[in-house]
């Protein structure tokens, strides 16, 4: 069951069409990555799904029927530009965002203690925003966009200003609202988050969704029968910095690299027809292997494969 869908929105702002009948499917209890280029019409998508502004045309569909006002109570939103007040004490300010979300005094409080504690930074509940540093500000947005317990979710560049462990301890974080049963849309330029986190995708480019689906349907998809295999270096020969290659490896075509540690890479592609086991067979038969690997591409190669190929297509 989807959770939230658009379908055909249209957007458009003077002389400029952001969004161009784009209909995305969020899975319910799912993560979803809302991937594009800067000014692809992400965030004009996002502010339509919050309700900051209307589209133009087509609908925004919320738990199974048509967006209405108060689903905004259902959703929290942590905008890639920060809005917290500097001048104003961490922990009264995060009560009043709470309350702000329908959560009475008390509630709020018992709540933000609880996360506050969670991610060590009570010491700080007093404290002028200012006087925090960049990550800790970060960690306080993100529990006041999670505090009212919202159905959906939506995070737009979650981990920008955290260290490696922080954005690990956030990254776990969203994968356990993931499991308590939260829908949540993952915005983001880093691909490899991507990987790590995300069950379905929509890129969107030059105001159009330009691919969609699951994640690891989508690698598969973009696969082209290419292996790594890791050999030692001495087991093979090199003439004029090219391979000595055995006839019957002729349906085979070779990439090697080779490496200071004494071991070789050679990336082989082969026909679709010709089975892995023959492959390892044939190699096998040569040299001794010492790992051998299907590489399927990144999300970061089909991330700019995709955006490269619609850009020049519509050019």
């Amino acid at each position: 069951m989807n959770f939230l869908e658009t379908e055909d929105v249209v957007k458009q702002y003077s002389n400029h069409l952001a969004l161009n009948k784009v209909s995305i499917q969020v899975p319910e209890g799912k993560i979803f990555g809302l991937l594009g280029p800067n000014g692809a019409g992400k965030t004009t998508l996002i502010r339509i799904i919050n309700r900051i502004t209307a589209p133009d045309s087509g609908r925004v569909m919320f738990n199974g029927r048509e967006s209405r006002p108060e689903d905004i109570y259902q959703i929290g939103y942590l905008p890639e530009e920060r809005g917290l007040y500097k001048k104003m004490k961490v922990g009264e300010q995060a009560i009043y965002l709470a309350q702000l979300k329908g959560l009475s005094y008390l509630e709020a409080r018992k709540r933000l203690t609880h996360w506050f504690e969670k991610f060590d930074i009570m010491p700080w509940w007093n404290k002028k925003l200012e006087e925090l540093s960049k990550g800790m500000q970060q960690k306080i947005q993100f529990i006041t966009t999670i505090i009212h317990e919202p159905k959906l979710l939506i995070f737009d560049e979650p981990f920008s200003g955290f260290d490696p462990v922080n954005a690990e301890r956030l990254k776990q974080e969203i994968l356990e609202l993931k499991a308590a049963g939260h829908t949540i849309i993952f915005s983001t330029h880093n691909m490899a988050s991507v990987e790590e986190i995300c069950d379905n995708i929509a890129l969107i480019n030059r105001s159009q969704v330009v691919l969609s689906g699951n994640v690891r349907d989508i690698r598969n998809q973009f696969k082209s029968n290419t292996y790594l295999l890791k050999v030692h270096s001495d087991e093979i020969k090199f003439l004029s910095n090219e391979m000595e290659i055995p006839s019957e490896w002729n349906t085979f075509s070779f990439r090697i690299q080779k490496t200071e540690d004494g071991i070789s890479e050679l990336y082989i592609h082969k026909e679709k027809e010709i089975s892995n086991s023959e492959l390892l067979v044939s190699l096998a038969s040569k040299i001794n292997i010492l790992s051998f690997t299907e590489k399927i591409p990144s999300m970061n190669d089909i991330f700019i494969n995709t955006v490269s190929g619609s850009n020049t297509t519509k050019a």
